[in-house]
């Protein structure tokens, strides 16, 4: 008895070894192997064999058996992105705690937001002042995703936008139906002066406009020279506007000694540091960053910036600027010029909120500190005095510090902008991500992974080339919990 339960467990071991190289590396096969094998021992012994090997079975060849199939599972895993997360966009509300007047603000700044231009208001249901070189037409139309104020939506609107209404653009090769908005830059080969920006589409050709012609850039010729831009959510911007540049230069000086071996340093962005937005971080002021956009954007002029982004003579068709206050209102907050009305949706708009935890999302937060992500997205930083209580001294659940940093030639735009480099870049906040469809500054990728592996290059000079081989060193699972903490904000 003794030799054939040997023999049997000769046997077994030998059909072991064999799985693994047979299968070819495949999980599904070498589990359906280990089945079979199994279940091919299972029959032979409690048919054919004594009660000794039966207990012999059951007590180690079994177990034996579970562990490769576990083992194929675990050593063939692989991290991947789960994906945007569906359910409630939990985006897009206001601030818990605002003033009477201050939800007022928000709610026309909401409806305002997603108003559509057209050229000269004759459409129906439009506003004015589009073009005449434009990008969208309609503020909404680039941040609606996963609510109004958020980014690039699963279907690129630009595609229908470009022949709206008879004008006669051509849709630019980089802007494809199921991928990202982008604003389109010119760099300067040189890389010392700022890009120029280059709006995709003009009113030629639409009914609202006669006898406008203007000629989109020829973007194929000048495609060597192309960069781009994705928009940025703007939820919980009226937050981040309130942290001081204080606040922001002491969190840099924290951790000095761990970032100094990282190779991370970073600075603050803007004119003496008052920089809080856009991807190169020279952004300030709500106020100015609305106004700016909607006269870039869409075409919108204001009392801010009253000129036309196109002179041309037979493409003037409204009294500048355009959005001005309505004196004929119901009320002051309905009489303020739209940029105004937006600025304060996204000053008083509340940051998205994450989902409740989960052991692996719990873990992901713990390695994501621990290999040194957190040391440039900074989990939380405070706003300081404010008039309005919902902005007075809160804890910003950001996960940014705000700064700019050096990402690498693997990242670099190209274009220098205030006192950001070419690969200079303010470290985006990630609350939200869980929902974001489009990662980095050009949208080149929708896999979190890929995002992740693209903050450093096999040339080096990115400041988290390091953090980045931490994370390489990671386990396929501890990888994925990282990936799904990210996906839960």
């Amino acid at each position: 008895m003794k030799c054939s339960l040997m023999a049997l467990l000769e046997n077994v071991a030998t059909s072991l070894r064999k799985i693994q190289l047979e299968a070819g590396g495949n999980m599904i096969s070498i589990q359906r192997a280990c089945f079979r094998v199994w279940k091919s021992i299972h029959f032979s012994i409690h048919y054919h064999s004594s009660w000794h090997s039966r207990v012999v079975f059951t007590l180690l060849i079994s177990p034996a058996f579970l562990a490769v199939f576990v083992s194929a599972s675990r050593g063939l895993f692989v991290a991947s992105d789960p994906g945007p997360r569906g359910g409630l966009s939990g985006a897009g509300g206001p601030l818990p705690g605002l003033s009477e007047r201050e939800l007022k603000l928000f709610l026309a700044g909401q409806d305002a937001i997603q108003e559509i231009d057209s050229v000269t208001g004759t459409v129906p249901d439009t506003g004015h002042g589009l073009g005449p070189r434009f990008n969208m037409d309609s503020c909404g139309g680039c941040h609606n995703f996963p609510a109004p104020g958020g980014s690039s939506p699963p279907v690129n609107p630009m595609i229908s936008v470009a022949t709206k209404n008879g004008a006669t653009n051509t849709v630019p090769f980089f802007i494809t139906l199921d991928g990202p908005i982008r604003r389109a830059f010119l760099r300067s080969m040189g890389g010392q002066a700022r890009g120029t920006d280059l709006h995709l589409f003009t009113i030629s050709g639409r009914s609202d406009a006669p006898g406008c012609d203007l000629a989109q850039p020829d973007f194929d010729s000048l495609a060597p020279q192309l960069a781009f831009h994705v928009p940025l959510p703007l939820y919980g911007d009226g937050l981040i506007e309130s942290i001081s540049t204080d606040t922001i230069v002491a969190n840099l000086a924290s951790n000095s000694t761990l970032k100094r071996a990282l190779g991370i340093a970073g600075r603050p962005g803007g004119i003496n540091g008052s920089g809080r937005f856009l991807w190169k971080g020279q952004g300030a002021r709500l106020e100015l960053l609305a106004a700016g956009g909607y006269q870039n954007e869409v075409g919108v002029t204001n009392a801010l910036i009253p000129r036309e982004d196109d002179p041309a003579p037979s493409c003037q068709f409204n009294a500048l600027p355009e959005d001005t206050f309505d004196s004929s209102a119901s009320n002051f907050i309905e009489g303020l010029p739209d940029f105004a009305k937006i600025a304060g949706f996204v000053r008083f708009s509340a940051p998205p909120d994450p989902i409740q935890d989960t052991p692996s999302i719990t873990s992901g937060r713990t390695l994501f500190n621990r290999i040194g992500c957190a040391l440039c997205h900074t989990p939380s930083l405070q706003t300081g005095e404010s008039r309005s209580r919902s902005l007075n001294f809160r804890t910003v659940g950001l996960y940014s510090d705000l700064a700019l940093h050096r990402m690498g030639p693997g990242l670099a735009d190209g274009i220098p902008e205030g006192n950001a480099g070419a690969d200079d870049f303010r470290t985006p906040p990630l609350w939200g991500l869980g929902q974001r469809i489009f990662f980095l500054h050009d949208g080149r990728t929708s896999d979190l992974l890929e995002a992740i592996q693209a903050h450093t290059s096999e040339q080096g000079g990115s400041e988290a080339d390091k953090v980045i081989g931490a994370f390489n060193t990671l386990s396929e699972e501890q990888k994925q919990d990282i990936l799904n903490f990210l996906r839960s904000l």
